[in-house]
């Protein structure tokens, strides 16, 4: 098996994307590589066994490429978070705050009930808007969430400190 630092060795780093003075860090080069891909499935798994989780809860893109294999991983089953217009029975709905803007969140009102413990699964936590926003959808379900997980976490942004307190936060690679 890979270790985390030959997972974080598979992500290429971009200077100056999408603007100036961005480092952006590149998953397709991490995703293409097969055994980065398992190894970064299976110690994410391993890191939220314990949590418990009965589901997964993928945050819309990126969320799903991880989420999926992480369900199958864990034999669970998969719910997506969706941006608004894409899931087609009624929803759940909530916007939030962007830097520059507002976004919005969607997830079907009967995808998850006050029974389920969902692990919220996506590729980065930055600032923590997009997560912290599919935590309030989420709620609207009644679910109680299991935890967060992330593949990679830019800690200088500070974006664990908007998600909800007491929940467990798991992250493969922190810069």
């Amino acid at each position: 098996m890979k270790s985390i630092a030959d997972i974080q060795a598979l992500i290429r780093e971009i200077p100056d994307f999408p603007k100036p003075g961005i480092l952006f860090r590149d998953i397709t080069t991490l995703l293409q590589d097969a055994d980065g891909l398992k190894a970064t499935i299976d110690l994410m798994a391993e890191q939220v066994i314990s949590y418990q989780p009965d589901c997964i809860v993928g945050i819309e893109s990126r969320g799903f490429i991880f989420g999926m294999p992480l369900a199958y991983k864990l034999g669970l089953s998969f719910v997506p978070v969706r941006k608004p217009g894409k899931l087609p029975a009624a929803v759940h709905h909530v916007s939030y705050d962007l830097e520059y803007g507002q976004d919005s969140l969607e997830v079907h009102q009967d995808a998850l009930t006050e029974h389920h413990r969902p692990l919220i699964v996506d590729d980065l936590l930055a600032t923590g808007g997009t997560a912290a926003a599919t935590a309030k959808v989420i709620e609207q379900t009644g679910a109680t969430i299991a935890g967060f997980s992330f593949v990679i976490e830019l800690s200088g942004l500070n974006g664990r400190q908007k998600l909800p307190d007491g929940i467990p936060i798991t992250t493969l690679i922190s810069y």
